[in-house]
């Protein structure tokens, strides 16, 4: 594999395949790609007098049950790349790495590579449900989506993890979400069953001793150094050849580079990083 990776383009070929349609649509809704604009939660700077009345007025406007909101500027381009924290859609990556989990996704099932398929960091669950819905259209019964996240944000770094502590992302409520509401948003697409499993904790209480046999696909979006480390040690060893990794924050943060890139030197992993976007890299396991 030695071009980037280019994303399929709908054709009217797929138009006639009801398995294309939907998750074509699927992807479009899981980014909210199809809706444009939306409305946030209205968020004034905290020490502000504007901050202080916003949240004297909202109080108000709770017990009558409305919400302040401010209104969301939509980039679709932005939107499919993925460079955007969208206010409802299911998740973040965007279009272009939904199309590579299903390039991944449906090229396991074709050549029959043995094993299940799981993301670390699954935020809103939107990349995991749309890997339960690819194994759904394409009949797949007998494989597992693993969906493993603290469901509580990401975890404070080692002071020594300079890059990690500069960025500060486990400050950030946002990327907090629970388990009972991914459990919802698995609920809503009606792919809630027993093909879907989850592992909730900091990925070093869960994944060393996951029981997670056998691996096609994994995606890693745990944007640290340790969390991609770990997730890298306890899965890659259970990943089948001709099955794929898939690195979602690889030019986004900087810890999880320099994770991807010690690792693949500790193992002498010399097989071709693609780039899927501005971000995401992936390669296919060849030894």
């Amino acid at each position: 594999m030695s071009e980037t990776f280019v994303a399929s383009k709908q054709s009217g070929s797929d138009i006639a395949d009801p398995r294309r349609m939907y998750t074509e649509l699927l992807k479009k809704t899981l980014t909210r790609y199809t809706f444009g604009e939306a409305w946030q939660p209205y968020e004034p700077r905290p020490r502000s007098l504007r901050g202080t009345l916003v949240r004297q007025g909202r109080r108000v406007l709770h017990r009558r049950g409305l919400e302040l909101v401010s209104k969301f500027s939509f980039d679709a381009d932005a939107r499919a790349n993925g460079r955007d924290w969208p206010p409802d859609a299911e998740t973040m990556v965007g279009l272009r790495r939904l199309d590579n989990v299903e390039h991944c996704v449906l090229d396991v099932l074709r050549r029959g590579v043995p094993g299940d398929l799981i993301e670390t960091g699954v935020w809103r669950g939107g990349t995991v449900i749309f890997m339960r819905a690819l194994l759904a259209a394409y009949a797949d019964h007998d494989r597992t989506v693993w969906v493993a996240d603290s469901f509580r944000g990401l975890p404070k770094p080692e002071a020594h993890r300079v890059e990690d502590v500069e960025d500060a992302l486990w400050t950030v409520p946002f990327l907090a979400v629970s388990l009972p509401q991914v459990k919802e948003n698995f609920r809503r697409y009606g792919l809630l069953d027993e093909q879907v499993r989850f592992l909730p904790g900091w990925f070093e209480d869960t994944l060393p001793g996951a029981p997670v046999e056998r691996i096609a696909v994994m995606r890693l979006d745990g944007d640290l150094y340790d969390s991609t480390s770990v997730a890298l040690r306890s899965l890659y060893p259970k990943l089948s050849v001709g099955g794929y990794v898939i690195i979602d924050d690889y030019h986004a943060v900087r810890g999880c580079q320099q994770a991807v890139d010690d690792f693949r030197a500790e193992l002498g992993i010399t097989d071709e990083l693609v780039p899927v976007d501005w971000t995401c890299r992936y390669w296919q396991r060849t030894r």
